[in-house]
């Protein structure tokens, strides 16, 4: 049905040719395109890597040249291996990693500084200190007087606001205290803020477009997802000049179109889409209650709460998924920041030469020989909160090989899972109807099997595991009428692999759950132990 489809063609441009969508995704690791046609089957793709720079300890940052160089580099390449020309491309979509942000002259378009990643602690002590302030207490007691009052969840939701280092707020407020330039280009009304997408849309529109989509907006912690706008009351709170934020536009919307000078074509930008949101759309979880978990550098974890934002009170987060047109549908998150990392790490350690054999190495033995990790690289985030916690492995002995450390690192992977999916299933209080998992760490099959067992849950996992450029692909070819409807997409989508529980059939009980019980309990007085650990003096 395929091959069908995409013998239909196009007449763009004058040309009876077959035409393709073009995805882009600009992730933490790597920078990856792909060249879609109308089976969603991928004609051509192209990948380079994302160097990250670590200039103090804590200090995460990406260099904007690098990236706009590798974004450009694999849309052409994309283009290219898909043995198609560039006037054969309908529209572009943009998926991104959210939460990293540089700010740039408004005029010239250089930026000011480096983009500061999601992953970046520089603000922790600043953070640290705004939660303990008397200024938010007093905010707090505030608005739990007004939503008593008025039994407004926006009031609740303020009445719980605490800052995160992930979100973008503390990180912006450390850039206007340390950058001089960046606070005289305020005062000049010449400085522009943004996410990645933002920056590209500036970059590939010549300066025309300073925009961004509800998604990447609702990730940054300055938006209001109740008001739909640039939180003010947030900005005047921290002083964030509200003159340096991009216009807010429908995820599927155009941006603008490419100027020609860069691809020797006029290519409309159809979708910029936050990368778990977009991975969201690409696995078709359009109903409340669907649920999906993105196992990459960090793992994801979201569920559709339909048309209003969920007030979480151990930490997920409402965000926006997407607005196109009248529509709006929101998520709660919860994530786990190191995942990925924790394996790359181990693989740099060489306790394995190749990620594949993980899985194998970790059902090469009984259990992890009472070995328990903490993958907190980057602090520990919801339910838990803590920014000041640092890995470890604890329960080393004599008898403990390489085996044994993989399979407890790989078990922290499932553990923080049923942490997360756990918190979602007691504040969210929707059945949930669907998992779907994606993400690069979903390949591996211990930690699949495991996270089913540990839920008594069937999980699916697709065959593509990029979801993110697939979902930007999807919004915007839906824009563009290069797939008519969302039950099209569904039909689209590959079926991939289950993984059910192993437990009895009836009550869905997983018997490794009941096993891993003593398990996982050491597992977390281990990740008690690991807490405030940088807070210490």
């Amino acid at each position: 049905r395929g091959k069908e489809l995409t013998q239909m063609g196009s007449h763009r441009n004058g040309y009876k040719k077959e035409s393709f969508m073009l995805s882009a995704d600009i992730g933490t690791t790597s920078i990856r395109c792909h060249v879609y046609d109308k089976g969603a089957n991928i004609r051509g793709s192209c990948t380079t890597k994302v160097v990250p720079l670590y200039p103090k300890v804590g200090y995460v940052e990406m260099n904007p040249d690098a990236i706009w160089k590798g974004f450009i580099s694999v849309a052409k390449g994309a283009v290219q291996d898909a043995g198609v020309q560039m006037h054969q491309i309908e529209a572009l979509g943009i998926s991104t990693q959210r939460g990293t942000f540089t700010t740039w002259d408004r005029k010239t378009g250089d930026t000011f500084h480096n983009f500061i990643s999601w992953q970046d602690q520089r603000a922790t002590d600043l953070v640290k200190s705004w939660n303990r302030s008397c200024t938010l207490k007093v905010v707090h007691g505030l608005m739990k007087l007004v939503y008593f009052l008025s039994r407004q969840n926006r009031c609740l939701a303020a009445s719980l606001i605490v800052f995160t280092t992930q979100h973008v707020t503390m990180r912006l407020v450390w850039v206007l205290t340390h950058y001089k330039q960046v606070r005289q280009a305020v005062a000049d009304g010449n400085c522009c803020f943004g996410t990645i997408d933002t920056w590209l849309l500036f970059k590939l529109t010549k300066g025309r477009v300073h925009a961004t989509d509800y998604s990447n907006a609702s990730s940054t912690g300055i938006f209001d997802s109740y008001q739909m706008c640039w939180s003010q009351f947030l900005c005047s709170l921290v002083s964030l000049p509200l003159s340096i934020f991009p216009k807010v536009e429908d995820t599927g919307n155009e941006f603008g179109c490419t100027d020609p000078s860069i691809f020797g074509a006029s290519i409309p930008i159809m979708s910029v889409m936050a990368d778990q949101q977009a991975a969201m759309f690409g696995e078709c979880c359009f109903n409340v209650g669907d649920v999906k978990i993105t196992m990459g550098t960090g793992t994801f974890m979201d569920i559709n709460t339909g048309s209003k934002p969920h007030t979480s009170v151990a930490g997920l987060y409402p965000l926006v998924g997407w607005k196109i047109g009248s529509e709006v549908v929101y998520l709660a998150e919860g994530n786990a920041a190191d995942t990925g990392t924790a394996i790359r790490w181990a693989q740099q350690l060489e306790l394995f030469a190749d990620v594949k054999d993980t899985s194998a190495m970790a059902y090469s033995v009984t259990g992890s020989d009472g070995v328990c990790f903490v993958p907190s690289f980057s602090g520990l985030q919801a339910p838990l909160n803590d920014p000041k916690a640092c890995a470890s492995f604890m329960g080393l002995k004599p008898s403990t090989t390489k085996c044994h450390l993989v399979r407890a690192i790989l078990e922290s992977i499932s553990f923080r899972n049923k942490q997360l999916y756990e918190t979602m299933q007691r504040e969210t209080h929707i059945p949930i109807t669907k998992i779907r998992v994606d993400g690069g760490v979903s390949t591996n099959d211990f930690i699949m099997q495991l996270t089913a067992d540990l839920f008594g849950r069937k999980l699916s996992r697709r065959q593509h595991h990029e979801m993110s450029c697939l979902g930007a692909a999807f919004v915007a070819g839906l824009g563009v009428g290069f797939w008519r409807n969302r039950e099209e997409l569904k039909k689209l989508q590959s079926t991939g692999e289950l993984f059910l529980p192993r437990g009895a059939p009836k009550t869905g009980a997983a018997i490794q759950n009941g096993e891993y019980i003593p398990v996982f309990q050491s597992w977390e007085r281990a990740l008690r132990r690991s807490m405030n650990w940088y807070g210490k003096t």
